[in-house]
């Protein structure tokens, strides 16, 4: 099985590659829905955030309101740390048992994650190869206030991950996500044609 990340910045288009190596074959885990399952009521995680955050993060069910969270992490580097020191050590885990299960059931096949923290995280040495989806700055801020985002919050987020320029520079393969859909599917359909063989091999 070949081990694969799929990184990027906010809004450079990390969730369309991931959905496009699925249809194409690829087994894709989503980090960011296990770091919220791992946020509910009963999980481990749930008291550490509750006792490092303050109950003014929940919503009026008990649950963490991410949202809440959201803007009281990336108004400081100090607290967005301290949230990842609670859940990255259990999501790299639960990335793990789920690479060994798809592991033994398909030994040729490429697993991939998809993760905005995954060299801010360490997990890349766990990883054979390491894809960054790209686009131009401009682009990104353009889409991420199409989404509604006030312009400070994209900001705090963007400067919170490594620069793009950066990530680009470690990755074995970069998908450029600027151009059109059909323009990027078709470098997808590429780079994981690559893969399968690498897997393969």
């Amino acid at each position: 099985m070949l081990r694969v990340g799929l990184t990027g910045g906010i809004g450079c288009g990390k969730s369309t590659v991931a959905a496009m190596m699925r249809e194409l074959g690829c087994h894709v885990i989503e980090a960011d829905p296990l770091a919220h399952q791992l946020m509910e009521p009963g999980r481990p995680a749930y008291q550490e955030i509750l006792r490092e955050f303050g109950s003014e993060i929940l919503q009026s069910d008990g649950r963490v309101d991410r949202a809440k969270l959201g803007a009281m992490v990336f108004s400081g580097a100090d607290k967005l740390l301290r949230l990842n020191a609670i859940l990255h050590p259990r999501v790299l885990k639960e990335l793990e048992r789920q690479f060994s299960e798809f592991a033994r059931a398909n030994p040729a096949g490429v697993a991939v994650v998809e993760a905005a923290l995954l060299i801010e995280a360490g997990y890349v040495k766990h990883l054979e190869r390491l894809v960054v989806a790209w686009c131009r700055p401009e682009q990104q801020m353009e889409r991420l206030l199409a989404r509604g985002m006030p312009r400070e919050q994209i900001e705090q987020r963007i400067a919170a991950q490594m620069p793009l320029e950066e990530k680009s520079r470690r990755a074995d393969d970069v998908v450029d996500c600027s151009g059109s859909l059909e323009e990027t599917r078709a470098q997808v359909e590429r780079l994981v044609a690559r893969l399968k063989q690498l897997a393969a091999a």
